[in-house]
């Protein structure tokens, strides 16, 4: 991530550097993200997932107002730095509904994932007067694409304090939170305490590590390249202030955001990938959290856990504020 940086601070800088005079367009976004992964219920754009999310992006830099004539390049680059979080809890609620009237409740599996990023885009501005300042034209429509790349490590709040079995939540078909299994027929109701104390990547939930006459499955890697979409609206305030309104969509290679792809962990994976009997039990547990998805075994009623066929993304909704700079460079330079 640091060299992917560096190379866009350099590109940024040498295209300035080309141009006597130019500006640039700085800006701060904000929003929320929707998630789409193996995880969900009994919703269509799944509300509960969303999360915060920001950015800073870089824009127009590629424009030379003094050698073009025109204020903006309807084709331009932008270089973008993100923080998305996403997230989603499948024994959460929704409406008035709980428990078992969830799809997925009896298999209880949730995260939340901070998608750290750096990419760039291409986009192109549908400017209705490139000569004019955009607060003297109105509102432009945008679209671009692009790569990037994303640090993303899943994690999940699956104790009730320290990472200890004796501190795991239970999860009864009342659709409650209790500190006992309910085959005991007691248990207090308790809330989770929202700390993400567990990353799920070193827990091996779906037998990554372990050759066995199943196959090999490698761990996954935290970073990941993915593939920005995006369109909004641009309105100019003032001479150097914008306000836009975006959507955008970032689509992975990777199925592994939300930690989950395949099939569940078979017990022998387990048993070989942790050797100590009570990080066995815990790797059971965070594999499983409800203990209902698996038995242990490779088969067809026990092994369904992700969908491996179509790759995680996450729609951001956001609204930016940019500040425009004009200068020119040349000045600056024979300042020194």
């Amino acid at each position: 991530m640091k060299t992917l940086i560096s190379a866009v601070i350099a590109m940024v800088s040498f295209t300035i550097s080309a141009s006597a005079q130019s500006n640039i367009e700085i800006g701060m976004s904000g929003g929320a993200t929707n998630y789409f992964g193996d995880l969900g219920n009994n919703e269509v754009l799944q509300s509960t997932s969303t999360r915060p999310g920001g950015a800073i992006t870089i824009r127009n830099f590629l424009n030379s107002p003094a050698k073009t004539g025109y204020q903006y390049q309807p084709l331009s680059v932008e270089a973008r730095f993100s923080w998305h979080r996403i997230g989603y809890d499948e024994t959460k609620s929704i409406g008035d509904k709980k428990g078992y009237q969830l799809r997925n409740y009896g298999r209880g599996l949730s995260f939340r994932t901070d998608v750290y990023g750096v990419s760039t885009h291409v986009s192109y501005t549908l400017y209705a007067n490139k000569r004019k300042p955009l607060y003297a034209q109105g509102a432009a429509m945008y679209f671009y694409a692009g790569v990037g790349i994303y640090y993303a490590r899943p994690k999940a709040d699956l104790f009730n304090g320290s990472i200890d079995i004796n501190n795991r939540y239970y999860f009864w078909s009342d659709g409650t939170i209790r500190d006992q299994d309910e085959k005991t027929g007691q248990g207090n109701i308790i809330k989770r305490d929202g700390k993400y104390e567990t990353n799920l990547d070193e827990w091996r939930t779906e037998g990554q590590g372990y050759n066995s006459e199943l196959g090999q499955k490698k761990p996954y890697n935290l970073m990941h390249i993915g593939f920005p979409l995006g369109m909004g609206w641009r309105w100019g305030i003032s001479k150097n202030i914008i306000l836009s309104a975006e959507l955008s969509y970032i689509k992975f290679i990777t199925d592994y955001l939300d930690d989950v792809s395949d099939r569940y962990a078979t017990y022998e994976e387990i048993k070989a990938n942790f050797p100590e009997e009570h990080k066995q039990d815990l790797a059971k547990y965070i594999s499983d959290p409800s203990g209902k998805g698996t038995n242990g075994f490779e088969g067809v009623a026990t092994s369904q856990r992700g969908n491996h066929r179509k790759t995680d993304g996450y729609a951001f909704l956001s609204l930016e504020v940019a500040y425009r700079l004009d200068f020119n460079w040349g000045k600056i330079k024979s300042s020194f």
